[in-house]
């Protein structure tokens, strides 16, 4: 059986009743919504107290949804960070380690001025240099302690002359080229010095070990007055080095005298300057053989003989 074309109350009253009230209030509610449009045209502030409950009254469910709105960003970044943060990582630990090569470029530099500069001062002083030059190189292992410069007899040097740095004594050049020269320094086994204590006139000779120490020996043997950490300068004596020059540093008393380390550590050297020899007429008469006939030198020999035994002559 077919359904009826339209749906009606059929003859109950209380359906027919729900009917009508209900197309009534919806036309009212219709009316009452015309209405409150016109009135919000006409006066927009009328509704501000009715807004304001309103807004009041969906605030904890706004800042609710914030919050987790903050929160849901706050994974994400995270998340989204913590995938980078090895990729950062990576550049500014680059970045630190190319800041720290800069910075001991800068250091280095700074200590090249320094030592140019006592140079500059060396230059400066009582005793006028023969030549400034490049320590090309020096023995570290072999038996011989030697080093090499880039100048010789085209610059004016010979061998017994000094060759100092910035710190104190280097050595003595032993043997000369026409641009090149090999010079035998202090830590040598050949080598003998004539030192004093700088800060009195405790004198002594200091002997190379050939392994990059000093062997420091008392002329005057008795009670031992050196001490640990006491500068060893030059004497003067033997004629080839001035007076004044620092040599070494006393790090071990010895019943006769002290080991001592070298203040110009050739390895750690760039530049040297070779000096004239201090008395060239005393050394001339130190290696110009003695006649039989001529009576004995009133002082010792030993220092120039043992300067002579270090040019190798």
């Amino acid at each position: 059986m077919a359904p009826p074309s339209s749906r009606r109350s059929g003859f109950s009253k209380k359906a027919q009743f729900s009917l009508f009230t209900g197309y009534l209030l919806a036309g009212a509610g219709a009316l009452l919504g015309f209405a409150l449009l016109l009135l919000s045209l006409w006066q927009p502030a009328a509704f501000a107290p009715v807004r304001g409950v309103a807004s009041d009254a969906v605030a904890p469910a706004g800042e609710v949804t914030a919050a987790a709105r903050s929160g849901s960003q706050g994974l994400f970044d995270g998340i989204t960070g913590y995938l980078r943060i090895g990729r950062q990582n990576a550049a500014l630990r680059e970045e630190v380690e190319l800041a720290r090569i800069r910075l001991a470029e800068a250091d280095a530099i700074a200590a090249e001025n320094r030592r140019l500069k006592s140079l500059l001062a060396l230059e400066e002083g009582e005793a006028t240099p023969v030549a400034t030059a490049r320590l090309v190189g020096s023995t570290a292992t072999s038996g011989r302690r030697m080093a090499f410069l880039g100048v010789g007899r085209s610059d004016g040097v010979v061998p017994g002359m000094p060759v100092v740095s910035e710190r104190g004594v280097i050595g003595r050049v032993l043997e000369t080229g026409r641009n090149s020269a090999r010079v035998l320094l202090l830590t040598d086994s050949e080598s003998v010095l004539p030192v004093r204590r700088a800060k009195d006139d405790v004198v002594a000779f200091a002997e190379g070990r050939g392994d990059g120490l000093l062997r420091v020996r008392l002329i005057n043997l008795g009670i031992n007055p050196l001490e640990v950490g006491d500068l060893m300068v030059t004497s003067g004596a033997g004629g080839y080095y001035r007076s004044g020059v620092a040599v070494a540093l006393i790090t071990k008393i010895t019943p006769d005298g002290g080991m001592a380390r070298l203040l110009a550590e050739p390895s750690a050297t760039n530049y040297v300057v070779v000096e004239p020899i201090y008395q060239p007429d005393a050394v001339r008469a130190l290696r110009r053989p003695r006649d039989p006939l001529d009576p004995a030198p009133e002082t010792s020999p030993q220092p120039g003989g043992n300067a002579s035994e270090q040019d190798g002559e």
